[in-house]
């Protein structure tokens, strides 16, 4: 009997894990090194054709080799352990050594570590992108398909030499993912959105409704949470607008991030954060946890989907509604997106001011647009000047952020609400982005952020709650 009927003959989850994470790596390297004369001659044509821009990789026979060693090693040894995750990886990067030392086909000190980062990789991280995952310098891996694989740096795309096995091997990299945070993905719930252990934001979508086959996004973010520092050093704003945001934070103002997608709208939500105080008690609501906030009174609290039978769902909605329920100082939605807009805008009309939250748009004026239209998806029937007034009464302050051409993400404007005339919600920018200034020789935006020279009118709120702003900082006004 083999090693593999003797551990799925006895009792023992640790053995069985290791089996199948080894097991599954072990015919994730064979697909390389599987002689061509095993397969069907359409696959042969379509991996081919598929593989034709990649050249041959000589260390898959040594991983599929290696991955059977350590399978033969580690699985007595394992088998009476209850070993989590850290203790299958110290066995394995104590055990993987040896295994190479004793492998037959002579390799070179650097195909050697690099072997070894490969069969790490695979057993314990992410497979082909676990490199791109620790590279600092990379903000999203796209894979379109498992031998299709982009990612974004510097703000723009770029195609990665990496790709993984096959369809299956891209699956079971998805699966472990989002099995990490309780959340499943198959044909009856195609779609599914994780995060990874550093608060790196995941999606995946499976076939039927991917076409091409199974598709993920992760957007990662920094292992160190960006501070008001580093977006001024990225340019996203500049220290006299840092200090605006700052007032109007402690100041109480309620205020909403808008932008397209990744222009770092959560990123901002995250740093604007930061300057709530640490007195407060602060509660944050988001479909998948991605903020991060340094204050020690904080609450989390994440949406969940429904389960296999379609029951159990919690939506932002719910965690709106309970979390008025729970003495909040502060709410701050990582995004809303359906009627949840109607109770974060009571939420915001009804003593809890100071709210933070993050909307899709183009412009500031759109951000409006789009509150009115999500109030309406509640499914209450409110009249329209209704709507518009729980907006111009809720909402202060609106950032919008802008992917730039260059890549770049900067804050374009910092639009005021001011109140209602008439049937229409009045707005004022008070800084904008200044788009004729060109581009140098590297095609990077010469723009800045500009004052318009307009007061804005929540200065004497602000200084009724002891907040100073320097009215400078405004410019002057046109005319003068």
């Amino acid at each position: 009997m083999s090693l593999q009927d003797r551990l799925g003959q006895r009792n023992g989850s640790s053995a069985g894990v290791l089996q199948e994470r080894l097991a599954a790596a072990g015919e994730a390297a064979a697909a390389y090194a599987a002689p061509v004369s095993s397969m069907p001659i359409s696959s042969v044509v379509s991996n081919v054709r598929r593989n034709q821009r990649r050249a041959y990789d000589p260390l898959a026979a040594v991983r599929r080799r290696a991955h059977e060693a350590l399978l033969e090693l580690l699985g007595p040894q394992l088998y009476e352990t209850v070993a989590d995750d850290e203790e299958l990886a110290r066995r394995v990067r104590e055990a993987l050594p040896d295994v190479l030392a004793q492998e037959e086909t002579a390799l070179t000190a650097g195909d050697r570590a690099l072997a070894y980062r490969q069969i790490i990789d695979e057993i314990l991280g992410h497979g082909p992108i676990e490199p791109m995952l620790r590279d600092p310098s990379i903000t999203e891996i796209m894979v379109n398909a498992w031998d299709r694989v982009y990612m974004e740096r510097e703000g723009r795309l770029f195609e990665a030499d990496v790709a993984f096995m096959d369809e299956q091997h891209l699956r079971r990299v998805i699966d472990k993912i989002v099995a990490r945070v309780g959340r499943r993905v198959d044909e009856s719930s195609p779609m599914v959105d994780a995060r990874l252990p550093d608060g790196s934001r995941v999606n995946a979508v499976v076939p039927p409704i991917a076409l091409d086959g199974a598709a993920l996004t992760i957007r990662k973010f920094s292992a160190e949470p960006f501070s008001i520092t580093d977006l001024m050093r990225f340019g996203t704003l500049h220290p006299q607008v840092a200090d605006l945001l700052r007032a109007c934070v402690q100041g109480r103002l309620d205020i909403v991030v808008s932008g397209g997608t990744g222009t770092g709208k959560t990123t901002l939500l995250n740093v604007v954060s930061s300057f709530l105080p640490t007195e407060e008690r602060i509660i944050t609501i988001e479909d998948s946890a991605e903020l991060r906030l340094a204050q020690d009174h904080v609450l989390r609290m994440e949406a969940r989907p429904p389960n296999f039978e379609g029951r159990g769902e919690v939506t932002i909605r719910d965690l709106v509604r309970n979390a008025l329920r729970m003495r909040p100082d502060r709410i701050v939605v990582g995004e809303v997106r359906d009627g949840a807009a109607l109770d974060m805008l009571q939420a915001m009309n009804t003593g809890h001011d100071g709210s933070l939250t993050t909307v899709h748009a183009n412009s500031p004026r759109d951000s409006i647009a789009r509150l009115e239209t999500m109030v309406l998806m509640a499914g209450m029937d409110l009249p329209v000047r209704a709507i518009r007034e729980q907006i111009a009464s809720a909402v202060d302050v609106i950032v919008h952020l802008s992917r730039l051409r260059d890549g770049t993400r900067r804050i374009t404007h910092i639009t005021e609400v001011v109140g209602m005339d008439g049937e229409g919600v009045v707005t004022q920018d008070l800084f904008t982005f200044d788009h004729r200034a060109g581009f140098d020789q590297k095609g990077r935006h010469l723009g800045q952020l500009l004052a318009t020279g307009v007061r804005p009118k929540f200065l004497e709120s602000l200084a009724d709650r002891g907040v100073v702003v320097d009215p400078v900082i405004f410019g002057e006004p046109e005319g003068m």
